[in-house]
């Protein structure tokens, strides 16, 4: 059954529940919306469901930023009350306030 509700919301800061990254929600697709490339080079005993929203997150880690995409179930609230530091946050949303980024932009 295809679950049609996001869980986390845009500007919202999350953690993958099993690697050391976090991140800022910035679009949300209902349903895995990747290629199937990707999809395959996630280990098989490792790959999530595809019908559950997928997020796309400007994370970071101690090493690096980049854009994840993530599963919902690979995910939980982040609760440290810190903001995400990955350099395109301004270019889409606001300041940080009570845990998460207002957008700067309109949605259609």
């Amino acid at each position: 059954m295809l679950k049609t509700h996001a869980k986390y919301h845009l500007g919202q800061v999350v953690r993958h529940r099993k690697h050391p990254f976090r991140g800022v929600i910035f679009d949300v697709d209902a349903m895995f919306s990747n290629t199937e490339e990707w999809y395959e080079s996630i280990p098989e005993d490792s790959r999530p469901c595809k019908d559950q929203p997928f997020y796309h997150l400007l994370a970071e880690n101690d090493q690096s930023y980049y854009v994840a995409y993530v599963s919902e179930q690979n995910l939980v609230e982040d609760i440290s009350g810190e903001p995400v530091t990955h350099p395109d946050v301004e270019d889409l949303f606001g300041d940080f306030e009570n845990g998460h980024y207002p957008l700067h932009f309109q949605l259609n």
